[in-house]
């Protein structure tokens, strides 16, 4: 998705002599991705990024699975997810399989005695409540309400909140996050079909090179154990960089939403995509304005993979008793429709002023403990009439 990018100073030719004013060289890095085959960036340190003190004992983050293999409608309420002070144990994933895992997050407190790193996923942060910043050795970026963070694999990051009242919803990808194929054109730029453009697209700013020396702790992830490392020099020393891997951010509330005279299906919605699943964006938008269209979405079978829909805001006219940070998950093999009723009472109506993130995995998808623990049993009795 990111176009070229440089932030600070950088050689004027790739693998060439770069020197510091006293003379000695900085050290450059090549961040690739998919071997040498896809994005990367070429990131200029003050000290080489492999000095290392000492390391810690690792622990497990694997999610705990609860329900393994499911045929149910199933509903969550999100925000019963209780706030925590740290950031990484705020994170409880809840629905997970082999391409993603869907976590939510309150977090209370900002990283400030650590850094993170996400060594074997691309993160997808959606910001539901809160604002503040995304530190990292690229840059800032700004967040707030609406925002999509999306931080590449073994990008080193700080999250600063600006208050204790923090909502996430994540995603973590085990293949790159990127934009539809069909939005792109060969040369990868966005086309005028596409609803949203490289005008949306928040990059970093504000480059800070730390030039320190002393113990930084950095908690890194991979196959679902944290491992602790303390290294000599801050993780934020990037003199500069230029190149495709890098943070970026965009905004829900600058998706365009894509309308017709009929109900237009779910990928009009897509916002990103990963291997095996995709994420959408529903928006407030101008309802269907065929003289006998039927504003309410059709009843669906999942054939070919599971729906899950975070509820952000608004007013959903297909289900009743939306609150905000529910999850509804409608495994495949099952159909699922809008609620009694509302079918009926959506003709006529010209908006709707709905805010949600679906995601659509082909593989099923299983429940964690930290998700029985918010369930609501009785949703898949929801159509009863």
């Amino acid at each position: 998705m990111p176009i070229y990018h440089t932030l600070g100073s950088i050689p004027p030719k790739r693998h060439t002599q770069f020197r510091k004013p006293d003379g000695t060289l900085y050290a450059e890095e090549l961040v690739s991705t998919e071997g040498f085959s896809s994005l990367y960036s070429l990131v200029y340190h003050t000290y080489p990024p492999t000095i290392v003190k000492a390391l810690g004992e690792p622990y497990s983050v694997e999610p705990k699975i609860a329900r393994e293999k499911h045929l149910k409608h199933t509903s969550l309420i999100g925000f019963n997810i209780e706030p925590v002070d740290d950031y990484l144990q705020s994170r409880k994933p809840v629905l997970v399989n082999a391409d993603l895992h869907i976590s939510l997050a309150a977090p209370r407190k900002s990283m400030t005695d650590y850094f993170y790193k996400n060594s074997q996923a691309d993160e997808v942060i959606f910001i539901h409540v809160g604002s503040g910043t995304l530190k990292t050795g690229f840059g800032k970026i700004r967040f707030e309400y609406g925002d999509y963070l999306v931080v590449p694999r073994g990008t080193i990051y700080q999250l600063e909140f600006d208050t204790p009242d923090n909502r996430l919803f994540i995603v973590e990808s085990f293949s790159p996050i990127r934009s539809p194929k069909r939005y792109r054109n060969a040369y990868g730029q966005l086309m005028e079909h596409s609803p949203y453009c490289e005008r949306d697209i928040k990059r970093p700013t504000d480059l800070e090179t730390h030039d320190e020396k002393g113990d930084f702790k950095i908690l890194i992830k991979k196959q679902g154990l944290i491992y602790p490392y303390i290294y000599g020099t801050h993780p934020f020393d990037f003199i500069g960089w230029d190149g495709f891997h890098y943070p970026w951010a965009f905004s829900i509330h600058d998706f365009e939403p894509i309308t017709g005279r009929l109900h237009q299906p779910p990928p009009v919605h897509q916002t990103f995509e990963g291997n095996n699943f995709v994420i959408c964006s529903f928006v407030p938008r101008k309802f269907d304005y065929h003289p006998l269209s039927i504003p309410a979405p059709y009843n669906h079978s999942n054939v070919d993979s599971d729906e899950v829909l975070y509820y952000v805001d608004g007013d959903f006219m297909s289900r009743k008793s939306v609150v905000k940070g529910q999850i509804t998950l409608h495994p495949g093999g099952i159909p699922h429709g809008p609620a009694p009723g509302s079918v009926e009472k959506s003709i006529g109506k010209e908006f709707t002023d709905e805010l949600a993130v679906m995601i659509d995995p082909f593989r099923p998808l299983m429940l964690t403990e930290d998700a029985v623990r918010i369930e609501d049993e009785n949703y898949y009795k929801s159509w009863v009439i």
